[in-house]
């Protein structure tokens, strides 16, 4: 019983990781981007709790708790970036935007 946890952890996150590689290909608005990477970022952190877990070490919940400072960090930093281009262009399109190249 205890493998088909495992394999339905693995098999979720899989699904969550797709769910986003497809978003940030296909979408083009910044939030939905974002939103996109934030999902492939939580698909890692249960892939990594899972394999931790499987094997009895502590040390993917340390490597979870480092990635979640991360997100957190970059959801702070983003976000900050995307009103900042919303009050100067009015839009989040990605395609549209070349306020940011060197």
């Amino acid at each position: 019983m205890g493998e088909s946890i495992f394999e339905a952890n693995l098999i979720l996150s899989l699904f969550l990781f797709t769910v986003g590689i497809l978003g940030v290909m296909w979408k083009r608005n910044a939030i939905s981007l974002f939103m996109s990477v934030e999902l492939m970022l939580n698909a890692a952190n249960l892939a990594f709790v899972t394999f931790a877990f499987q094997h009895g070490i502590i040390d993917g919940g340390i490597l979870v708790l480092f990635i979640m400072t991360v997100a957190a960090a970059e959801a702070g930093v983003g976000l900050a970036i995307f009103i900042a281009l919303f009050r100067v262009r009015r839009h989040l399109r990605v395609d549209e935007h070349d306020m940011l190249h060197g």
